[in-house]
């Protein structure tokens, strides 16, 4: 009996989030055949596509392949190494932002100047800042964490250096960024004890904060203006959000089946990238598109588990980095779909993971590969090895 137990096979313990990594892979499946499917019939008319049906889908699985392999990469680097490096990232996503406004270096489309040329491709400096952006503010709940029960001087060097950035961010102008970035940092200080009076005050003034902003450029009035009533002008202001609902509409509760969209033939714009959501709603009906909620719903549990064991292992950084990307995902799809579905005013921001763009799915990927390593940091603590 004995001699039995003793010869029985070991039972591997797991090394990550095995659960987390499913996820992520199912979502960057459906965004895969999504990309496509949405993509088609504008590949095929563009010039510089060369009429090719797949180049939308091929570009889309490079960027994969690159984020996996920088993914790769971030998860050989400990936890310690990113506090130690938070700051020094911090300011290089400063100074991008900056670059990315100097002519000749940022490259503009639609108006906005949101993109830096390497020839190959593009970098988008605020997908880089979201993830900078988690890391900065993680590194300093810890290091104000004395004086955490203060009611202002934890949190001006904060809003100084967020006020700061997000004045470069209007200037591309990239609001979505901007709210998704002010969340990360207000969320993590939350999350890290801070006086909760603050919050308290945050919560009146933020909202009138974005009123004043929203109202002060008529590019983004005309955006609110079309998403409180898209049938009032739809083809002018209103003509996004008003195919968006079409799709939404027609796709019922199984869908029209899939590649049988109609909206993506030319009726809503950027259905591979902004409005992804809706071609999956028209062809994947309710169904579809619940998956995608619930997908994205675990994504979120495993985070902030994985943030709560490293808080139970003592790793505070480790901890409001692991929230802090469950913030920042969470936010982002919930305003994604939110734009969608029309509850929410049209913003300049993709489906993490799914939506077609380089720089957003290789960043995401980089910050799941972090997420990752804690949880293997984790699990080694747990086990009493060293990390």
């Amino acid at each position: 009996m004995l001699s039995a137990t003793l010869n029985a096979p070991r039972r591997v313990v797991a090394e990550y989030d095995n659960v987390l990594a499913w996820i992520v892979t199912a979502l960057l499946a459906i965004g895969l055949v999504m990309v496509y499917s949405s993509s088609i019939a504008t590949a095929e008319a563009g010039k510089y596509t060369g009429h090719q049906a797949t180049w939308y889908l091929m570009r889309h699985a490079l960027f994969i392949t690159v984020g996996i392999v920088a993914g790769v990469i971030v998860f050989q680097i400990p936890t310690r190494k990113w506090q130690e490096y938070a700051p020094w990232l911090f300011l290089i996503g400063v100074v991008l932002l900056v670059l990315v406004l100097i002519p000749g270096i940022g490259r503009a489309v639609n108006g906005s100047r949101r993109w830096i040329s390497f020839l190959v491709f593009n970098l988008q400096p605020s997908e880089l800042m979201k993830l900078f952006a988690v890391l900065y503010a993680a590194d300093y709940a810890v290091r104000k964490g004395a004086v955490k029960d203060h009611l202002l001087k934890p949190f001006l060097p904060m809003f100084g250096v967020m006020g700061f950035v997000g004045v470069l961010l209007l200037m591309e102008p990239d609001f979505g960024a901007l709210v998704v970035i002010c969340t990360i940092a207000m969320g993590i200080l939350w999350l890290g004890g801070f006086n909760l009076k603050i919050f308290g005050a945050l919560t009146v003034g933020l909202p009138l904060l974005f009123v004043v902003m929203i109202f002060s450029s008529e590019y983004r009035t005309q955006r609110v203006l079309g998403f409180l009533d898209p049938w009032a002008d739809p083809f002018g202001k209103g003509y996004q959000l008003s195919h968006a609902l079409i799709a939404f509409g027609r796709g019922e509760w199984l869908g029209v089946g899939l590649g049988g969209s109609v909206e993506k033939l030319f009726y809503l714009p950027e259905a591979h990238t902004d409005f992804l959501l809706a071609v999956i709603a028209e062809e994947l009906g309710l169904f579809g598109v619940s998956a995608v909620i619930l997908l994205f719903g675990w994504l979120i549990v495993r985070a902030f588990a994985i943030g709560r064991q490293a808080a139970m292992s003592e790793s505070l950084f480790a901890a409001l980095v692991a929230q802090g990307i469950a913030v920042w995902l969470g936010v982002q799809a919930m305003i994604n779909i939110g734009v969608n579905m029309g509850v929410l005013p049209t913003k300049g921001l993709t489906l993490p993971f799914l939506s077609f763009g380089g720089s957003g799915v290789v960043v995401n990927l980089m910050a799941i590969a972090v997420l990752l390593r804690i949880d293997y940091e984790n699990r080694r603590v747990a086990r009493g090895l060293p990390i």
